[in-house]
């Protein structure tokens, strides 16, 4: 009978023991993940202020140049910015990304945004929680953001409209043939891209020379994630007859045609109208494969986001609309902006 006692006191023991160190185990592995996606851990007593970046493609050249206007401009004015999810393993919507933010009480988020019923209440949140919203290059048109810093879309329009009637006057097609092009927009809606493609179907049907000789489609692309974009435009070469005239919004969709028309041998067949300046596109222009692209002043973006959390803080309100300066590139200026040999990944 003790050596059944022992060994059922011996059991107790050990499981009391194993518990014990499940319970650690757990306790550290929370306390890691928090640290890790809690983004006030180490910096709201080094700063006055706490910002967060948060977009859905923080890895671009693109959000990573806006990034780096907006920290070089916060910590000039006592603000720590931070582009909220990098760094960390998990694949984070901007959805989840917000509820973060709102969770972690920061002093202010810059947004890019999307028209959707979800976005619009999380910034419906973070307002209740006193978090000003500044949206930047995609907005939430009917939310409560304070401001709204943009390219200037309207404008935008005009310019690849111009690009379109160009490159359509130089083509040389049968009788009672229409020049297509294709407009690359978002699956989720985006007030930006709806009035870019908008404005550049108003600019051809009210263009006496042009509105009988272009058609235009958009042609939706799941942008949920890199991969699905490559696959959404790989889908659109698969097709029998391809667009004349491709024209992209963002820069991946400008990266990701660019390495269709190469892979299917498409080059002279299809003209890119691209966005922003990366080294990648400025590559494709110099080769004379993408026609013409956007440079967005996005460091100046950046800027301009933190200043109107600032302004807001200082005065309880700011101007709702913020426009950055835009510069075509195409071969006649492509010298003063590329140079072969960079070190960035470039389409072979």
């Amino acid at each position: 009978m003790k050596r059944k006692h022992r060994g059922t006191r011996y059991f107790y023991i050990v499981t009391y023991i194993a518990m014990i160190l499940v319970t650690v185990i757990v306790t550290v592995g929370f306390l890691r993940v928090y640290l890790r996606t809690d983004p006030r851990s180490s910096r709201k007593e080094t700063f006055n202020r706490y910002y967060v970046l948060i977009t859905d493609d923080k890895d671009s050249m693109f959000w990573q140049s806006v990034y780096k206007g907006a920290s070089d401009y916060g910590l000039s004015h006592d603000v720590y910015v931070e582009c909220l999810g990098e760094g960390i393993s998990n694949d984070y919507t901007k959805a989840e990304l917000m509820r973060m933010a709102i969770a972690s009480k920061v002093d202010g988020i810059i947004l890019n945004a999307d028209e959707s019923e979800e976005m619009e209440q999380l910034i419906s949140e973070a307002m209740d929680a006193s978090i000003p919203v500044v949206t930047v290059n995609n907005d939430c048109s009917n939310s409560r953001r304070i401001s709204y810093v943009e390219v200037g879309n309207y404008n935008l329009s005009k310019e690849y409209s111009k690009q379109i009637m160009e490159i359509a006057g130089n083509m040389i097609t049968e009788e009672g043939q229409m020049v297509n092009v294709a407009v690359i927009v978002n699956s989720v809606p985006s007030s930006g891209q709806s009035i870019i493609s908008a404005g550049i179907q108003e600019s051809i049907e009210n263009s006496v020379d042009f509105s009988n000789l272009i058609s235009l489609d958009l042609v939706t692309v799941d942008e949920s994630n890199s991969f699905a974009v490559e696959e959404s435009i790989r889908d659109l070469f698969m097709q029998e007859n391809l667009p004349d005239i491709i024209v992209c919004l963002n820069e991946l969709d400008t990266t990701c045609v660019y390495q269709a028309v190469v892979d299917f041998n498409k080059v002279g067949q299809v003209h890119i109208l691209g966005y922003y300046d990366s080294t990648t596109i400025l590559q494709g222009i110099d080769r004379e494969i993408i026609d013409s692209t956007i440079k967005i002043d996005t460091v100046e973006m950046g800027e301009l986001a933190v200043e109107a959390l600032l302004s807001y803080e200082r005065v309880g309100f700011v101007n709702q609309y913020n426009t950055v300066d835009i510069i075509l590139i195409n071969n006649t200026n492509i010298k003063e902006y590329y140079t072969e040999g960079s070190n960035e990944t470039q389409v072979q």
